[in-house]
C-alpha cells in the first residue's frame, strides 16, 4: 500500500518552520495516540504514521532527500540512504509509546548519552479561609514541606567536581532491548535504573538523589470571592524535578469555614433573623448584619414567619467575574418564653379578643382548618 504525503499527514505546507512541525506533530500524536483511542484499533497505525513523518521531516537531510525524491529517497528498500526511523519495519511498540510521552507529556529519554531529567510532583496545600476573607480577598503566608534541588551538586546528585556518567548497559536510553525471533521486547535498563547515566561518585548532602526536603515559606494573594473548592495554581512552587529537571507546581486548595450568621451559595448570601411577633404583627425596623457594616431592614405590618427579604448588592463578587449577589434575609416568628401572670393574663384578653373577631385574623390557621373540615367529611361520606 502506498504511502501518504507526510507533509499531508501532519498538515503542513512544505515551506513550514521546525516549530510549525513541531507543533503540528504534537497535535497529530496527540490525537492518534492508542491510549487515547482504545475503541479505535486503526490509532496506532495513525499514530506510527505521524511519527515517521515526523522524524524525517525533522531532520534536514531527511527532509532534503524525501523533498527531491519523495519516499523512495528515505526508504532503505528503495535505495534511499537515511531509513524511515523508529516508525519503520523495526520500530517496536514500546519505542514509540516512549518517544511520544517524551516528547509530548515531558519526562522522555535520554538522547546521546544525556541524563534523564523528569518534572517535579506538584503538590497540594489545603487553605482554611473565613468568610469575610474569602469574599474580600487576603495575603496569607504558607509553610510548604518539599524536595528543593540540591545546591552542593546543583541538582545533578554528583558530587562537586564530578558528574554523570553515560551509563554503559543501554547507551544513556534507559532502556534495553532485547530480540525474540521477529518481537523486538523493551526493559529498563538494571544497572541506570532507567535514568541513563550512572553516579559513581554521589554528592554527600543529598546522597546522590539531587534534592534536599525543605520547608519553604511562601505568600499567597487569595483574590477576592473564592469559594470552597477553589484551587490556586502557584507554578514552580512544587517539588523540585529529579536530575536538575522543572519544578512542579503547587496547588492552594481553598476551604471556606462554616460561618456563625451566613451561609454562602454561589454569589448569594442567606442568613435568618428572629423577629418579636410584636414586630411580626404592627411592624417596624431593625438592625441586621452585612459583610460590609449593618444595615437596616424594615419589617411590614403582618409579616408571618418564613418571609424572605432580599437586600440587594449585599452578597458575594464572584472571583470569575458577574454581578455581585445579594444579602436574602428569612424572618423567624419568636415566640416569647418565660412569661409572668400579668403578661400571660394580657395574652389572655388579647386571644379572646380575636376569637370573638373575625376569622381573617388567623387566615392560614382558618385556611388550614377548613382543609382538615374536609378531610373528616371525606372520610365519613
Amino acid at each position: 500500500m502506498s504511502k501518504r504525503d507526510y507533509y499531508e499527514v501532519l498538515g503542513i505546507s512544505k515551506n513550514a518552520s521546525e516549530a510549525e512541525l513541531k507543533k503540528a506533530y504534537r497535535r497529530a500524536a496527540q490525537k492518534h495516540h492508542p491510549d487515547r483511542n482504545p475503541d479505535n484499533k486503526g490509532a496506532e497505525e495513525s499514530f506510527k504514521e505521524c511519527k515517521e513523518a515526523y522524524e524525517i521531516l525533522n531532520d534536514s537531510r531527511k527532509r532534503a532527500a524525501y523533498d527531491q525524491f519523495g519516499h523512495a529517497g528515505v526508504d532503505p528498500s528503495m535505495g534511499g540512504g537515511y531509513g524511515a526511523g523508529a516508525a519503520g519495519a523495526g520500530a517496536s511498540v514500546g519505542d514509540i509509546f516512549g518517544d511520544v510521552f517524551g516528547d509530548i507529556f515531558g519526562g522522555g529519554r535520554g538522547g546521546g548519552g544525556g541524563q534523564r531529567v523528569y518534572r517535579g510532583s506538584d503538590l497540594r496545600y489545603n487553605l482554611d479561609l473565613s468568610l469575610e476573607a474569602a469574599v474580600a480577598g487576603t495575603t496569607v503566608k504558607i509553610r510548604v514541606p518539599t524536595q528543593v534541588s540540591c545546591d552542593a551538586c546543583d541538582g545533578s546528585g554528583a558530587k562537586k567536581g564530578s558528574s554523570p556518567t553515560t551509563c554503559t548497559t543501554c547507551g544513556g536510553h534507559g532502556q534495553v532491548r532485547m530480540q525474540q525471533g521477529f518481537f523486538s521486547l523493551q526493559q529498563t535498563c538494571p544497572r541506570c535504573q532507567g535514568n541513563g547515566t550512572v553516579i559513581s561518585d554521589p554528592c554527600q548532602q543529598c546522597h546522590g538523589h539531587g534534592r534536599v526536603e525543605e520547608r519553604k515559606t511562601l505568600s499567597v494573594k487569595v483574590p477576592s470571592g473564592v469559594d470552597s473548592g477553589d484551587r490556586i495554581r502557584l507554578a514552580g512552587e512544587g517539588e523540585a524535578g529529579e536530575a536538575g529537571g522543572p519544578p512542579g507546581d503547587l496547588y492552594v486548595q481553598v476551604q471556606v469555614r462554616q460561618h456563625s450568621i451566613f451561609q454562602r451559595e454561589e454569589s448569594h448570601l442567606y442568613c435568618e433573623v428572629p423577629i418579636s411577633f410584636i414586630t411580626a404583627a404592627l411592624g417596624g425596623e431593625l438592625e441586621v448584619p452585612t459583610l460590609n457594616g449593618r444595615v437596616n431592614l424594615k419589617i411590614p405590618a403582618e409579616t408571618q414567619t418564613g418571609k424572605m427579604f432580599r437586600m440587594r448588592g449585599k452578597g458575594v463578587k464572584p472571583v470569575r467575574g458577574g454581578p455581585v449577589g445579594d444579602l436574602i434575609c428569612k424572618v423567624n416568628v419568636e415566640i416569647p418564653v418565660k412569661l409572668n401572670r400579668k403578661q400571660k393574663d394580657i395574652l389572655q384578653e388579647f386571644a379572646s379578643e380575636i376569637e370573638q373577631g373575625d376569622s381573617r385574623h388567623n387566615p392560614q390557621a382558618s385556611s388550614w382548618m377548613d382543609g382538615v373540615k374536609k378531610f373528616f367529611d371525606g372520610l365519613a361520606g
